[in-house]
């Protein structure tokens, strides 16, 4: 047998005897065994992304708005209202419901950290309250629409705390209040933006009730207490002075 051969014949044999049962190297096998299955394979064995792929990252989640110091807020602003540009269509689906045509207004000279409101976004989140499943909307058998008219059926105002209490009288909101009064619902932006102690840190979800509630107002709906120790406060129970026993309640169905 010729030198040639006999080589050829060690790194066979040493080759084989490196291999695991599985047919990997040993130090790759050893890698992997525990190790959980890369994303991009299937069950079964099965891989519908070729690793010469990137596999798409999961979407980021934006943060959530957390409460800021209320020392934060100013506490006037010029006591002038701007109507926020910008209107939202009419869902023509069910034509025998009823549509609440509403306008937002937000105080000029309104800061917060020093940094002038955006009104357009203050705007957004009350659509998007408004509009929700969760809402008025598919209790009252009404749909909400913004308009940037002042033929609206009612306005959604944020104020400084001091024009809040100018908008409220005579009703008390003592500078950290809001309320519903004539055919406006004044958000204290004291509130809005520094949230309450019932909430937390949840200010997207106070937000959600300050919405709501303020707005059930509107629609008729007075004052409630807790049913019952730990149950959801149904979204009439003033929230933002004290869940009376209750669990946090933002929306009027309850959910």
């Amino acid at each position: 047998m010729s030198v040639v051969v006999v080589a050829v014949l060690v790194v066979a044999l040493a080759l084989a005897s490196s291999l695991s049962s599985t047919g990997r190297p040993d130090a790759v096998s050893g890698e992997l065994d525990g190790a959980a299955a890369p994303p991009y394979l299937m069950a079964g064995g099965e891989n519908p992304v070729s690793e010469s792929q990137d596999v798409a990252a999961p979407a980021e989640v934006p943060s959530a708005p957390t409460p800021v110091d209320e020392t934060l807020v100013s506490p006037a602003g010029t006591g002038q209202l701007s109507v926020v540009a910008g209107s939202t269509s009419q869902d023509q689906s069910d034509e025998s419901t009823g549509v609440v045509r509403y306008r937002v207004m937000v105080e000029d000279g309104l800061t917060v950290s020093g940094d002038p409101v955006d009104g357009t976004e203050v705007a957004a989140i009350v659509h998007d309250v408004l509009t929700d499943s969760r809402g008025w909307g598919p209790l009252e058998g009404v749909v909400f629409q913004r308009v940037p008219s002042a033929d609206s059926d009612v306005d959604v105002v944020l104020a400084s705390p001091e024009t809040t209490d100018e908008l409220c009288a005579p009703l008390g909101t003592g500078g950290w209040l809001s309320c519903f009064n004539g055919s406006a619902t004044v958000l204290n932006a004291r509130r809005w933006f520094s949230g309450v102690e019932s909430y937390g840190l949840d200010l997207v979800g106070y937000r959600r009730y300050l919405v709501s509630h303020e707005m059930g107002h509107y629609l008729g709906h007075q004052h409630e207490g807790c049913p019952a120790p730990g149950a959801v406060a149904p979204v009439m129970v003033q929230q933002t002075k004290s869940l009376d026993g209750c669990t946090k309640g933002p929306w009027p169905s309850g959910a």
